[in-house]
């Protein structure tokens, strides 16, 4: 195990920079910094989708999105670095197929919420395309492995998945988009 944090604050982020693993610093607000920030904010919003108390087997399996989310993080944050594989995707691949396939087909868009635990997953849905379009972002400039963004983008998807469960689960159901709803 790395060093451990024994004081959190150390004031050399007050002149606007942050220290990557490598230990070269760089601007908080560099392309690199904004996409393991936002895997971050996705973690914790995972955190609150476990808060929300989905069922055992999916507390299961977001859990070791989390630790996986930590890993992929750990990648951008360390240049260089590989640590999601291609078994990773894999894994939310049969994940996702397992659940989409109870789900009826979509007919119609499907608006967040049907309840807190599924809204909750499209928060997460939200805050997961986010991250693959300030990695995509970062990729432009720096390399970034295609696993990475191959994570990002079928986690998103499974997240949607997730919702549509959860929503059928929570007995709310889901919200479907009705656009007559415009004109008022």
């Amino acid at each position: 195990m790395g060093n451990r944090l024994s004081k959190i604050y150390t004031r050399t982020g007050d002149d606007g920079s942050t220290g990557l693993g490598d230990g070269s610093r760089v601007q908080k607000d560099a392309a690199r910094v904004g996409a393991y920030g936002s895997v971050d904010e996705l973690n914790s919003v995972l955190g609150m989708l476990l808060a929300a108390h989905p069922p055992a087997s999916m507390a299961a399996e977001l859990t070791r999105i989390q630790h996986t989310l930590f890993d992929l993080g750990g990648e951008l944050c360390i240049p260089g670095t590989a640590l999601i594989e291609p078994v990773d995707i894999e894994w939310l691949e049969h994940t996702l197929d397992r659940y989409n396939a109870d789900l009826p087909p979509l007919k119609d868009f499907i608006l967040p919420g049907g309840g807190m635990a599924a809204a909750t997953c499209h928060l997460a849905r939200t805050v997961c395309r986010r991250a693959e379009r300030e990695t995509v972002t970062l990729a432009h400039a720096e390399p970034v492995r295609a696993e990475v963004l191959g994570y990002l983008n079928r986690l998103s998807d499974l997240l949607f998945v997730l919702a549509r469960v959860l929503a059928r689960a929570d007995g709310a159901g889901e919200v479907l988009w009705q656009r007559q709803h415009r004109r008022g």
